[in-house]
């Protein structure tokens, strides 16, 4: 995924996604930060930047096969959330919040009472 991200996306939206990658000053507008824009788009709307591309940014479908694109979407996620408390990402994050919010016992189902011997 890192490796799709530094050939892809790192020129115009930089290491942390806050645009301001190597060539993004000689762009004719702005690149987004991720941190600004990414809260307000659904994973299926920024699924579909990437796959039929946004502006001055090229379309990566066929260039990337369905699972790239989704390796894509969860590395847009990940940089959005620089800087960002936990509240704020548990809502794009369903494991995440599953890991905080529910213990593990509960989660994999080993929530049962262990049978104790009375004496």
């Amino acid at each position: 995924m890192d490796t799709l991200y530094t050939e892809r996306c790192l020129g115009c939206h930089g290491l942390s996604g806050r645009g301001d990658g190597p060539i993004a000053a000689g762009l004719p507008v702005p690149t987004p930060d991720f941190r600004e824009t990414v809260q307000r788009k659904s994973t299926s709307r920024i699924r579909r930047i990437i796959a039929e591309g946004q502006g001055i940014m090229p379309a990566y479908h066929p260039a990337l096969r369905p699972p790239e694109i989704s390796d894509m979407v969860q590395m847009v996620r990940f940089l959005s959330r620089e800087g960002r408390d936990i509240s704020w990402w548990e809502k794009y994050d369903t494991l995440v919040v599953a890991h905080c919010s529910v213990p593990w016992e509960v989660a994999l189902g080993f929530d049962e009472p262990s049978e104790e011997k009375k004496p």
